[in-house]
């Protein structure tokens, strides 16, 4: 005797009501049949699964052994036809995805375009101006994923993918100050601005920077704060401030400069992770689907050093 889907979805109804009245009630079917299922199946188990308990019944420990596997299966089967179903039809709705603060200058419109131009009846949302913000909110299921940068911490109920790396560089108008690695005692002597002053202790960058700089026993204090990347880099390129800065970032930003900059790695060498995050135990659209795969492939062309292979 095979065992069938039928026969699952009984028995979870059963265990859920407590009752065969109520369970045949709830399936639409008269209760000798709902029995009759249950028979089959315990005929197929080799073991009783209910006990007949005043007007209901009592699971046996074959049953709560085996509910589990039950749920399990009727779960796996919802989440496949939902993913065939999204293969079958054409995506619309909203995707809300989540990017670190300084995903503009990677991949946003970009990844905007080919979203459209790949699902033009989706209408896609962009969100976050930091990864830890970002990080709650695909927790609290504001966001359907995003890509972030790493650490994260607590990570129960996150599935993380990690997709690229970009090193950290310090960056100044001063070629002198760019010949040599920027060592901890140089970056606790030079006069810096950096950026994600909102963020602060929050931001995964600043935390690498002060964590290096303490290792030296010495304290990160930069003489100018500002909110995004671009202000910093502007502030070094006028010769007020050296920063610290994504390489990839850096690419971009400075050719737009009135000044030359230069850049010069750390030592020891530091770098931004980056990955995407979604829930686990979650079905993701298409449309999801399809924002994280060209997210990850334009991060990794923007890290991707021009001279690599």
């Amino acid at each position: 005797m095979s065992l069938s889907l039928h026969q699952i979805r009984c028995f979870v109804t059963t265990m859920e009501c407590g009752s065969f009245t109520k369970a045949s009630q709830e399936l639409g079917l008269s209760q000798p049949s709902l029995s009759e299922q249950i028979r089959l199946l315990e005929r197929h188990l080799g073991a009783q699964l209910f006990r007949r308990l005043g007007r209901g019944v009592a699971p046996t420990e074959a049953a709560k052994t085996f509910s589990p596997y039950a749920h399990s299966v009727l779960e796996a089967v919802t989440a496949g036809d939902h993913a065939v179903s999204s293969l079958n039809k054409a995506e619309t709705g909203t995707v809300r995805f989540g990017l670190f603060g300084a995903a503009h200058l990677y991949l946003s419109g970009e990844l905007v375009c080919r979203t459209l131009q790949k699902l033009p009846g989706v209408r896609i949302a962009l969100v976050g101006q930091n990864s830890s913000e970002v990080i709650e909110d695909i927790r609290a299921g504001n966001l359907e994923a995003g890509l972030v940068a790493l650490p994260i911490h607590n990570e129960d109920r996150l599935r993380i993918e990690p997709v690229a790396r970009d090193e950290l560089v310090y960056v100044s108008s001063d070629p002198q100050r760019a010949k040599k690695p920027a060592t901890p005692a140089v970056i606790a002597a030079a006069r810096l601005v950096l950026s994600e002053v909102t963020w602060g202790d929050k931001d995964f960058t600043r935390q690498q920077l002060k964590r290096t700089v303490q290792a030296a026993n010495l304290s990160l204090q930069p003489h100018a704060e500002v909110e995004n990347v671009e202000t910093a880099i502007e502030i070094a390129a006028q010769g007020h401030a050296d920063t610290i800065a994504a390489r990839g970032v850096v690419r971009r930003v400075a050719p737009k400069m009135d000044n030359k900059l230069f850049a010069v790695e750390l030592e020891p060498r530091l770098y931004e992770e980056f990955a995407i995050v979604y829930r686990t135990n979650t079905h993701l659209s298409l449309a999801t689907r399809t924002v994280i795969k060209y997210a990850r492939d334009l991060l990794l062309e923007a890290t991707t050093p021009k001279d690599a292979s």
